[in-house]
């Protein structure tokens, strides 16, 4: 799925992209957007994302076009000699590889990393697993949802009084691609200096462990089991969904100086001088007692229209908004987060260079 972009910063890195599924392609798509020469390889049945829909445009779901733009494909089998060789031919011609088979199985064909970085030790190549390749599950497959009930997600994310919930998204499949483009990008720079390839080891694992910030730092100090909060944060408060006469907003009040804005706009001053919400840490403790009162204050008023009032005089508030709406926001196509190109409608490269 071809569909150029112009030349970017990586514009001529050559990329020779094995993956399947999500982290992987992933990757490859964020190296082909900002100007890498991606060649996607699949197997000859193609990409199993391909049939993970619908919606279907001429047989192939959109979940597959939404990480496979800006690649050049070829359909090979490794398991036989000669798609064998061919990608040993391929790899002789790529700087980076990016592959997320199971740990042992591109070494039993012949074509694994310890294998070629001998041949050639300026490969950088960029594997992509589920718990890394050793250790007490290392080799284990992962999928995003399972990772994300044993890297702790699950048991933060939901109503206080309801079950653990999956985050509505492939987290951390995503962020595993972010962190494997991070990795590729660094291997790229150092490889300027010393002009050797290297590993570049991203694991959903670690990359699930990763996002428990603050949860994992609370626990680190304070030795207390994060608990599920719903839509509101952890240590701050008022940073919850709130309900209004008309529409929910969000709002994501960080510091004392923009509680005060609030409760000035809402014509409810007092809130910010009782001593219980005063400050962020009293907030944060005494929230249960403090978003009654602001729903109170809120009940008159429009959703969107507080938050737009919200937002002009410095305090962070959102609509909630579904994907439909998110998608056609006026702001999504300045940011040029919707592309098009022929057919293909996708959503945009979230990084943009100056040139």
């Amino acid at each position: 799925m071809n569909n150029s972009l112009p030349p970017g910063a990586l514009q001529g890195v050559k990329v020779l992209d094995l993956s399947r599924i999500l982290g992987g392609p992933f990757c490859g798509q964020i190296l082909g957007d900002h100007g890498a020469d991606v060649l996607k390889v699949e197997p000859p049945q193609g990409d199993d994302t391909r049939t993970w829909g619908p919606p279907f445009r001429d047989g192939v779901a959109s979940y597959y076009f939404g990480l496979n733009r800006n690649k050049r494909l070829q359909f090979l089998d490794l398991s036989a000699p000669d798609g064998q060789q061919r990608v040993r031919e391929l790899m002789a011609e790529a700087d980076v590889v990016l592959e997320n088979f199971k740990v042992g199985t591109m070494e039993k064909w012949g074509i694994g990393y310890e294998q070629m970085r001998e041949q050639l030790p300026q490969l950088i190549w960029c594997r992509v697993t589920g718990f890394g390749a050793d250790g007490p599950l290392g080799s284990l497959p992962g999928y995003d949802a399972a990772i994300q009930a044993m890297a702790g997600i699950l048991s933060i994310n939901g109503e206080a009084d309801g079950d653990p919930l999956r985050v509505g998204l492939p987290v951390v499949d995503m962020v595993t691609g972010l962190n494997a483009t991070i990795g590729v990008l660094l291997a790229l720079h150092e490889r300027g200096r010393s002009s050797r390839g290297q590993l570049v080891d991203a694991s959903l694992y670690d990359s699930g462990l990763s996002l428990l910030h603050p949860h994992a730092a609370n626990w680190f100090m304070g030795r207390k089991i994060p608990q599920r909060s719903g839509n509101a944060h952890p240590n701050i408060y008022p940073y919850d969904v709130l309900s209004t006469g008309g529409a929910p907003i969000f709002l994501a009040v960080g510091n004392d100086r923009q509680f005060r804005l609030l409760c000035s706009h809402v014509g409810r001053e007092a809130l910010a001088q009782d001593e219980r919400f005063a400050t962020a840490g009293q907030r944060s403790v005494h929230r249960s007692e403090l978003k009654p009162l602001l729903q109170q204050a809120f009940a008159a008023l429009d959703g969107a229209k507080l938050a737009d009032e919200l937002m002009a005089i410095g305090v962070p508030a959102a609509p909630v908004l579904d994907v439909a709406q998110a998608l056609a926001h006026p702001h999504t196509a300045h940011r040029e987060m919707v592309v098009e190109m022929g057919e293909y409608r996708g959503l945009g490269a979230p990084v943009k260079l100056s040139r």
